[in-house]
């Protein structure tokens, strides 16, 4: 049995950094491991999923999917807690939500559109094989029209609405340690999953995130110095980069994950919403419908007036209902 915990992925994962960035904060004993080279069959089979990461832990488990795995580890750290208790906790969760699920098509846009960023990721994932790299390679324009950025529009969009979400942290690290208060949240993980494996890894979007040098220490150097100290903004205010991700959500991840919430329940493969005045095709796909019924359990557990007040003030009470 291992003495802690091991991260097997990939450093260009968004999600494996997203969980990088979470043991760090929780300060448990972990290393990271590369998937492809560590029997890589018994770890799926094992995990009972091809997706990175999964996470080892000291009794021997091997678990996947970085949301559920992080409420189990706040269990285990509970004064580093990344998903607090009450309404914080479904504020958290929410934020969270869109970022899993939404922006990190922007990641997947970035890196596949761009040919020198494309080039770059598909090298390293394949450890430097030129013939490996080309498989990659060939991966990638599946990915995007998967999450609905093949259209020019689209992809203007996508990277607008990204240097919306910098702006908005950029302003916000400059007056708080984190982006909800003094101390970090799942929220924080996930961000800082996106800059370490994506936008502030490949080179294109790389250029985009240098005009946010504050961001960019943070992610490089700040965050991971916390001490275990500070507090979070209050419910329902937050802070301002809250508040400017909510103002997001409703007509962007909101019309998204309703409509891949009836492709699922019609059993099709794709479906079709507006997205930024642009009639979009995306595939159906299982998991964010799992995931938006994880935030609908965290609020039926919360049953509290100032919650359905709060979802309905930002327009999420359909969303989430």
């Amino acid at each position: 049995m291992p003495e802690s915990y091991v991260i097997y992925g990939g450093e260009l994962s968004l999600f494996t950094r997203k969980l990088e960035a979470a043991m760090i904060f929780y300060g448990a004993p972990f290393e990271m491991a590369a998937k492809a080279s560590n029997d890589p069959e018994l770890i799926e089979t094992r995990s009972g999923t091809h997706q990175v990461p999964v996470l080892l832990t000291p009794e021997n488990w091997m678990i996947a999917d970085t949301t559920p795995l992080m409420m189990m580890l706040d269990a285990r750290f509970p004064d580093r807690q990344m998903f607090p208790e009450g309404e914080l906790g479904l504020l958290v969760h929410v934020l969270e939500e869109f970022f899993d699920e939404w922006v990190a098509r922007v990641m997947v846009h970035y890196r596949w559109h761009y040919p020198e960023s494309a080039r770059f990721a598909a090298l390293k994932m394949s450890g430097g094989n030129e013939a490996a790299a080309e498989r990659v390679l060939s991966w990638g324009p599946r990915a995007c029209r998967a999450t609905g950025t093949d259209s020019e529009h689209q992809q203007r969009e996508v990277e607008a609405e990204y240097v919306r979400i910098l702006e908005a942290a950029e302003s916000q690290l400059r007056d708080t340690a984190f982006l909800l208060g003094g101390r970090p949240t799942a929220l924080d993980c996930i961000v800082l999953g996106g800059l370490r494996a994506h936008t502030n890894m490949d080179p294109d979007p790389k250029k985009v995130t240098a005009g946010f040098p504050t961001v960019v220490e943070w992610a490089e150097r700040r965050a991971d110095t916390w001490d275990g100290s500070g507090s979070l903004a209050a419910f329902p205010e937050s802070t301002a980069f809250a508040q400017h991700v909510l103002s997001e959500m409703a007509g962007t991840y909101g019309p998204y994950v309703l409509g891949n919430a009836d492709a699922q329940a019609a059993g099709a493969k794709a479906f079709h919403v507006e997205t930024y005045g642009e009639d979009v095709s995306y595939l159906s796909r299982p998991y964010p419908e799992r995931s938006r019924h994880m935030v609908i359990e965290r609020i039926a557990g919360l049953d509290s007036a100032d919650v359905r007040t709060w979802l309905a003030d930002h327009n999420l009470t359909k969303v989430f209902a």
